[in-house]
């Protein structure tokens, strides 16, 4: 990706500026989950507490690895995001379950998002619609 792209998108990735302001301005890196985003944190201003103290006021960010879409956020992740709790989600996750699949990210607006029959990617053709319905018309009977 040229620099160019990396000064003027936001939507593929973090901004120059981003990048530059979470590396260089006092942003500390925390963590990175399975899909290679990686999670930042920055002390709080407000709590007058010496520099490299954090709080669960503390401004916390996400740079995606890839495109910017928050539905890859893993749920542990999303939770530290939101100060739910202010240790790492390794400290926090419960047992894997044999039951539970791998994360799958949302897949609206691309080839791959759910389109039901009768949609109009899928040709536009649906079954005739019968039983009890029926059209309103104006200056009918119920009108």
């Amino acid at each position: 990706m040229g620099i160019l792209m990396k000064i003027f998108t936001w939507w593929d990735g973090a901004t120059l500026g981003t990048q530059l302001w979470a590396s260089r301005a006092g942003g500390e890196h925390v963590g990175t989950d399975a899909a290679g985003n990686k999670y930042y944190r920055a002390p709080d201003k407000d709590t007058g507490r010496p520099n490299g103290s954090y709080t669960s006021r503390a401004k916390r960010w996400v740079i995606y690895a890839g495109a910017n879409d928050a539905s890859r956020v893993p749920a542990e992740w999303h939770g530290w995001l939101h100060g739910t709790f202010d240790d790492v989600p390794d400290s926090h996750l419960p047992p894997a379950k044999i039951w539970e699949t791998d994360y799958t990210p949302n897949a609206t607006g691309t080839a791959a998002a759910y389109r039901p029959q009768g949609a109009l990617e899928r040709g536009g053709v649906r079954a005739r619609a019968v039983g009890d319905y029926e059209a309103w018309t104006p200056g009918g009977a119920d009108s």
